[in-house]
């Protein structure tokens, strides 16, 4: 995770046009001088979502949505804190530069830099595709599999030519060095182009660049695999990657649900079709990582829509499980035997595919007939193993109510006795023990950390209560209650903002940030999510529970001097009773007079 100078960060503040922004999502109206529309935030008839002119804030009167540019991004498109930012600057022209990083650190090209020769070998493979004698058949190929132009220009499908050398010089005359293409992923360690007469798809992050390659042979007797992907770079992982998000996000977030394929194909097929709620893994199997993007983007439903074979459905019974573990609905489309998304768009068209995802059946009834094939249910030990073996799944789960329906639905279509499936009876869920990846893993959670972003996410993130949180906290909250210098920090300016009655949007706040610490420990308390709609219950909370917090800490460090032994006698009857007055004295969150 990078940060970014003072510097940067100004000049994008300054370059950043709010309803040029806003007018990529919303429909804008002009009134007077200022701009309405729809509220993304809540459901309206009336335009109550007002920019206006040369302001760098929106509000809306209905529901108080109130933001910059960056907190738009984050609440509309679930973007993270870095992420918006890096949107903002790529959008506005902005060369946003990194922070030094510490002597510990290993030291290369920055990410702005790889990506800038991504970028160029992009555009360098997409000209050899279309206008050189040596993409002619790889063209032909595409055409063959009902790829249009329109699909090749959308999509920037490049090839990378035969030719020894002509990448690297074309990549030389733009001033694009050796170093910095093997870094990129570009090159290989003996100095060769890594990708050669291969059709090359752009793999692109969830903002829009370049971050790698799917390299795919379209000769027999091609050597290698059928795909390539760009090597591991600082840029690409393959296991966080989700294939297609770029052009899906916005659907994705708006509808809460997304289309699950496997292959790289399939997805931009499907997205050129108009399902641009698809994405796919990135040549590794889909895994946690890939599930929690889409959970934090507020999917709510997966349909998973995976080839029509038993590596698909095998695919399909474990992706399932990991969604439903998290607590999401999972249906699977039923693709008939040797048939993928792609073959059925080319054969039977895009309503025909529709079609079918509406008919995906739940995943609980999937995964019975699935095992059904290798486990006979017909017999009593068959149907024992099938229903112990899906009990034993569904007991992995991490919600309990999740865990109760699921096991009382099992009974139902194995019908089997809801006490031998390990059901409650009648509506008395069980308690299950989530269990936690984190758990002996080595990683350690603070608990001062996480309580005082849990203050700070609030104070910043409930914009439309700042001013009441900001005069709670002032009347309550003093500097010695963090301990940590960052949150202590970012307290005080925001606080302060607040009180001068300025606005304290979150580029502003990044800016003024002193070092990269404390930039940091802001956008990973911008990283989660807050319900708007408890913002005072839960602020008022967290106020509560640090001044507890402190509370408990003067009763100990007065314990810790009476016991030491380094006080007279005096001394420790005077301690003694200031411990007792502190403990009579509970703290409690204090109001403004006019809340009182």
């Amino acid at each position: 995770m990078g940060t970014f100078t003072r510097e940067s960060l100004e000049t994008l503040r300054t370059r950043i046009d709010l309803v040029e922004v806003l007018n990529s999502h919303l429909k804008l109206q002009r009134t007077g001088s200022a701009y309405k529309a729809l509220c993304p935030f809540h459901d309206e008839k009336t335009p109550s979502f007002v920019i206006q002119k040369g302001d760098s804030h929106y509000h809306c009167f209905g529901c108080g949505a109130h933001g910059d540019a960056i907190a738009f991004l984050m609440g509309h498109l679930k973007m993270s804190f870095l992420e918006a930012v890096e949107t903002l600057a790529q959008r506005f022209g902005v060369q946003l530069e990194e922070t030094e990083k510490r002597s510990s650190e290993p030291k290369g090209p920055s990410k702005a830099l790889l990506k800038e020769a991504l970028e160029a070998a992009a555009r360098f493979y997409h000209f050899c595709l279309l206008h050189t004698p040596d993409g002619h058949g790889a063209l032909t190929y595409l055409y063959g599999r009902g790829i249009d132009l329109e699909f090749i220009r959308q999509f920037q499908v490049g090839f990378a030519p035969r030719t020894p050398r002509l990448f690297l010089d074309a990549m030389k005359e733009q001033k694009l060095l050796e170093p910095l293409l093997k870094e990129a992923g570009l090159m290989s360690a003996n100095g060769r182009e890594f990708f050669f007469d291969r059709i090359m798809i752009p793999i692109l992050d969830p903002l829009g660049a370049v971050i790698g390659f799917t390299a795919r042979a379209y000769k027999p007797d091609s050597f290698g695999p059928k795909y390539v992907n760009t090597p591991e770079t600082p840029l690409f992982k393959k296991s966080r990657i989700l294939f297609g998000l770029s052009y899906s996000r916005k659907r994705i977030t708006k509808e809460k649900k997304a289309l699950i394929v496997e292959g790289q194909i399939d997805a931009l097929r499907l997205i050129h079709a108009g399902f641009d709620w698809t994405v796919a893994g990135q040549g590794t199997a889909f895994g946690e990582e890939h599930v929690r993007e889409l959970v934090q983007l507020g999917v709510r439903q997966v349909i998973l829509a995976l080839d029509g074979d038993t590596a698909g459905r095998e695919a399909a019974v474990k992706i399932g499980h990991l969604f439903q573990k998290d607590g999401i609905d999972v249906r699977v489309a039923a693709l008939e035997e040797k048939c993928d998304p792609d073959l059925v768009l080319r054969e039977k068209g895009p309503e025909a595919f529709a079609k079918m995802l509406e008919r995906a059946v739940e995943y609980l009834p999937f995964l019975i007939a699935h095992l059904s094939k290798s486990i006979n249910p017909e017999s009593p030990a068959g149907k024992n193993e099938l229903v112990q073996t899906i009990a034993g799944r569904i007991r992995q789960w991490d919600h309990p109510l999740m865990i109760h329906e699921s096991l009382r639905k099992l009974a139902r279509l194995t019908q089997t006795p809801e006490s031998i499936v390990g059901a409650p009876e009648e509506n008395a869920p069980q308690i299950y023990i989530k269990r936690e990846s984190s758990v002996n893993s080595g990683i350690e959670i603070d608990p001062d950390r996480i309580l005082e972003a849990d203050l700070l996410r609030w104070l910043i993130v409930a914009s439309a209560h700042s001013t009441r949180f900001a005069a709670i906290a002032q009347m309550n909250i003093k500097p010695e209650h963090f301990r940590l210098n960052a949150a202590r920090t970012i307290y005080e300016k925001a606080v302060k903002a607040a009180s001068e009655g300025r606005e304290c949007d979150l580029l502003s706040l990044a800016i003024d940030l002193e070092n990269p610490e404390q930039q940091l420990f802001l956008a990973e308390i911008l990283q989660k999510r807050v319900n708007k709609e408890r913002a005072a219950e839960g602020f008022v909370e967290t106020v509560q529970r640090l001044l507890e917090r402190h509370w408990m800490q003067e009763r100990e460090a007065i314990k810790l001097k009476i016991y030491s032994g380094a006080g007279s006698e005096e001394e420790v009857l005077e301690l003694a009773k200031r411990f007792d007055e502190i403990k009579r004295a509970r703290p409690q969150v204090v109001y403004p007079e006019k809340e009182a």
